[in-house]
């Protein structure tokens, strides 16, 4: 999300100063959506998708579209996900956005299409964007119009190595946080690391302290805090003081504070090499296992968020999202054929089968065959309530704090009040 101190004041300031001719606007480099002599249009397409199979499959659409349109150059730009962030960061306060780029919608978005940045897409995708699954849509909606089109819809959930829980007496996945830390415990005892977390990339712990307000406060008063600018009430602080009560029984792999996601060291491949039991992660989890490790198989399970005793959430209350596109102000129409191109049943299904991603066209679903993506996509069709990522609901200075202050409670130099005073202190700021 880059520097928390890019207040929203900050944000619009900046944008202002750099004197935009938002139509005139072009992307980044050279992806300016103009005619090159040789008479083609260059459309600069940023994505996240670096891990296997993802990067040859999206590599191989790119492909085709160019086949089917000529005239068109697609200029890829590929980035981890805190890289990326920290980028558009930067590109955002310049006021100058790729044609093409990966939105997870929510505050971000809406900051920048508050600074006019970004194209609204309601009226030129109408025709085929309204077939598209309506929940997968809901997080690029900004006051009724469509800024953002989905190629992705999922939840966060716990992914877990069925031979380890087996070996350590943990005959079904737990369903309560108590339960849940006897799992760690009994783990533990059989000599199994019961977790795998990347403590280089503080997004991965948020996961924890989000899904633990969201069971204690309850998924209203995560809304009421952010319009109140105000997280110090009880549920976050006792949200806080579980994640406390996990990180004391030491259940991260060693070295886990310096390790990446998706690296061959990291928490990932801990998970695909059996060298962990479990991560808290989303529905991409299997293939950046079997991409970073080996993968597990048929070993491989996942089960949801455990429910907290006495808490005002429900086990059936999700908290995740998905994977879009948006264009900047201006991009060319070739761009809109593009996310056209990207949202046909024809790509859904090569990306539901090849990459295990979940449907956001209906007739895509007859491709789903792996049964934890079915699991998950059960889940989600079960839900009774949805939360975005925190650090894409929330205004960018906000999500990026609550990373921070999650992943300083996960180290043990940040208390669960501190933390709600952190997030706090930079909500208000953001007013």
């Amino acid at each position: 999300m880059g520097d928390p101190a890019l207040s929203r004041r900050g944000f619009l300031a900046a944008t202002a100063a750099a004197g935009l001719g938002m139509t005139a606007l072009s992307g980044c480099g050279s992806g300016d959506g103009g005619s090159s002599s040789s008479g083609k249009v260059t459309v600069e397409w940023w994505n996240i998708s670096t891990t296997q199979p993802t990067k040859d499959v999206w590599a191989g659409l790119a492909r085709k579209f160019e086949a089917q349109n000529p005239h068109v150059k697609l200029k890829v730009v590929q980035l981890e996900n805190d890289a990326y962030k920290s980028k558009m960061t930067a590109l955002i306060a310049s006021g100058k956005l790729p044609d093409i780029f990966h939105t997870w919608g929510g505050g971000v978005l809406k900051q920048q299409v508050d600074a006019g940045l970004v194209e609204d897409l309601t009226g030129g995708t109408k025709p085929w964007a309204d077939g598209m699954l309506s929940v997968a849509k809901q997080p690029y909606l900004i006051d009724q119009k469509l800024y953002g089109i989905p190629f992705d819809i999922g939840m966060i959930g716990f992914w877990y190595n069925k031979a380890h829980f087996k070996a350590a007496g943990i005959s079904e996945p737990p369903t309560t946080w108590s339960g849940f830390l006897d799992a760690v415990r009994k783990l533990k005892t059989a000599g199994i690391t019961p977790l795998a977390l990347a403590g280089k990339e503080s997004w991965t712990g948020m996961y924890y302290w989000a899904y633990l307000a969201m069971r204690t406060a309850g998924l209203d008063a995560l809304q009421k805090a952010d319009e109140d600018k105000d997280f110090t009430g009880t549920g976050f602080v006792q949200a806080g003081q579980h994640l406390k009560d996990l990180v004391d029984l030491q259940p991260f792999q060693k070295g886990f504070l310096g390790a990446a996601y998706s690296a061959p060291t990291g928490q990932a491949a801990a998970v695909g090499n059996g060298k962990a039991a479990m991560e808290l992660m989303g529905q991409w989890a299997p293939v950046v296992e079997a991409d970073a490790g080996k993968g597990l198989g048929s070993d491989l399970g996942f089960f949801p968020f455990p429910a907290v005793d006495g808490g005002k959430g429900a086990i059936t209350e999700v908290f995740g999202g998905g994977g879009g596109h948006a264009l900047r102000k201006g991009a060319p129409k070739e761009a809109v054929d593009f996310l056209k191109f990207f949202a046909s049943e024809t790509t859904d299904l090569v990306l539901v089968e090849k990459t295990k991603t979940l449907p956001v066209v209906p007739g895509a679903e007859k491709a789903l065959s792996d049964p934890n993506t079915k699991a998950v996509q059960a889940q989600l069709k079960a839900a009774t309530g949805f939360q975005l990522y925190l650090d894409q609901a929330y205004a960018p200075a906000v999500g990026q704090q609550i990373n921070d202050s999650v992943a300083g409670l996960i180290a043990g130099s940040k208390s669960p009040e501190q933390v709600t005073q952190a997030i706090t202190k930079t909500a208000k700021e953001e007013q």
